[in-house]
C-alpha cells in the first residue's frame, strides 16, 4: 500500500493541519521521460501533483493541487477519494469505471486555458473542494457532482496530472493523502448541503424521499422578493451556473431556508440571508457577475455545508432517518 499522509483539525473543529514534507513529496514524484516521441525525442512524463489540505467543514474538503516540477499540470488534474474505512478493506478500485466502493467517485478538473483556474503552470496550486458544490464548479465535472461528504470520516485523495494533446504523458498517481471532515451536529438543529435538497426534492434522487419542509412544499419560497414554488425551486437546483453569479448564490440561499424552515438555527445565517435575498432582487434578467455574489455564496455555503464556526454543524448521515422526519 502507498504511504498516506494526513490532515487532523484538532478535536475535529480547530483546523489544526499537519503535512508531510513537499520536497519529500517531489522526490517521490520526480520528472521522468518515457517512450520515443513521434519526432525521436524522449517523450516527457509529467510529475505527480502534490496534495495539501486547506480547509474542512462537515461535507466537504478543499485540497491544494500543485504541480509536481516545473512541467505543471497544464491540462488540469483528475482527483479520486473514498472513505479510508473501505479503502483499508478493499485498496483503490482496479479500474476508475467500476465503483467497487459504495463511497469511491472521481472528478476531472479541466485545464482548458481561460475556462477555468485548473490548467497549473510549474509548481503552481490550484485549489478544488471535494463535495457538492463541485456542481458549482466551472470546468469539474464529477458524477456524484452533487454528493456531500459524510461528517466525522476519514477520507483517502489522490490525483494525477492530465496528458498534454500533442505533448507529456498524464503523471502516476500522488501520493495518497488522507483528510477528515468536521464534526457532525446534534440531530434536529444541524444542517444539509445543496446537494441533499436537491436530490431529495419534489422529484427524489434514487431511493431517496421527499423531505423538505411541509411549509416548503405547500408554499415554496421567496428568493428577492419574488415566489417560488418548489418546482422552480427545484429547476433552480438543477440549473449549472455556467458563470452566472445569480444561479451560484441562489442554491445557497435556497439551501439555507431550507434549513432554517426544517428546524435549524438561523442566528449566525440570518443576515446573510437577507443580504442574499437583497442582491438578487438586483438581477438582471436572472443573471448577477460571479464577483458580486462569491462572498455571499461562500458565507451561505459554510453555513449549509457545515463549517465550523459558520452554523451549527453539518447532519450526521441518514439524521432524518433517526429523528423520524421522513
Amino acid at each position: 500500500m502507498k504511504a498516506l499522509y494526513k490532515i487532523i483539525p484538532s478535536a475535529f473543529l480547530a483546523g489544526a493541519l499537519f503535512f508531510v514534507s513537499c520536497d519529500k513529496q517531489r522526490e517521490a514524484v520526480a520528472p521522468s521521460t518515457s517512450a520515443l516521441s513521434q519526432d525521436g525525442k524522449a517523450a516527457q512524463t509529467l510529475s505527480a501533483p502534490i496534495l495539501s489540505f486547506v480547509s474542512v467543514t462537515g461535507s466537504s474538503i478543499t485540497l491544494s493541487v500543485c504541480g509536481g516540477s516545473e512541467l505543471g499540470a497544464p491540462a488540469g488534474f483528475s482527483v479520486q477519494w473514498m472513505l479510508k474505512s473501505e479503502f483499508d478493506a478493499t485498496g483503490w478500485p482496479a479500474s476508475s469505471d467500476v465503483v467497487e466502493s459504495s463511497s469511491f467517485c472521481k472528478a476531472s478538473f479541466s485545464g482548458v486555458p481561460g475556462a477555468s483556474g485548473y490548467n497549473i503552470k510549474g509548481m503552481a496550486c490550484a485549489y478544488v473542494t471535494i463535495g457538492d458544490v463541485m456542481f458549482d464548479q466551472v470546468g469539474a465535472s464529477s458524477p456524484c457532482e452533487d454528493v456531500a461528504l459524510k461528517c466525522s470520516k476519514e477520507y483517502v485523495f489522490r490525483a494525477f496530472a492530465h496528458n498534454v494533446p500533442q505533448g507529456a504523458a498524464k503523471s502516476n498517481w500522488s501520493i495518497d493523502a488522507v483528510g477528515i471532515t468536521a464534526n457532525c451536529s446534534e440531530v434536529g438543529t444541524c444542517t444539509y448541503t445543496q446537494g441533499f435538497w436537491k436530490t431529495h426534492g419534489p422529484v427524489p434522487k434514487g431511493n431517496n424521499a421527499y423531505v423538505w419542509p411541509a411549509s416548503v412544499k405547500a408554499d415554496g419560497l421567496s428568493l428577492g422578493g419574488t415566489p417560488y414554488d418548489a418546482l422552480r425551486l427545484l429547476t433552480l437546483f438543477n440549473t449549472k451556473p455556467a458563470g452566472n453569479g445569480f444561479i451560484s448564490l441562489a442554491h445557497q440561499l435556497i439551501a439555507a431556508k431550507l434549513n432554517v424552515a426544517n428546524g435549524a438555527d438561523a442566528s449566525s445565517v440570518a443576515a446573510n440571508i437577507a443580504a442574499a435575498d437583497a442582491l438578487i432582487a438586483k438581477a438582471v434578467n436572472g443573471y448577477l457577475a460571479p464577483g458580486a455574489t462569491s462572498e455571499l455564496t461562500t458565507l451561505l455555503d459554510n453555513y449549509n455545508s457545515g463549517k465550523p464556526g459558520a452554523g451549527p454543524g453539518h447532519c450526521p448521515d441518514k439524521s432524518f432517518a433517526d429523528n423520524g422526519s421522513n
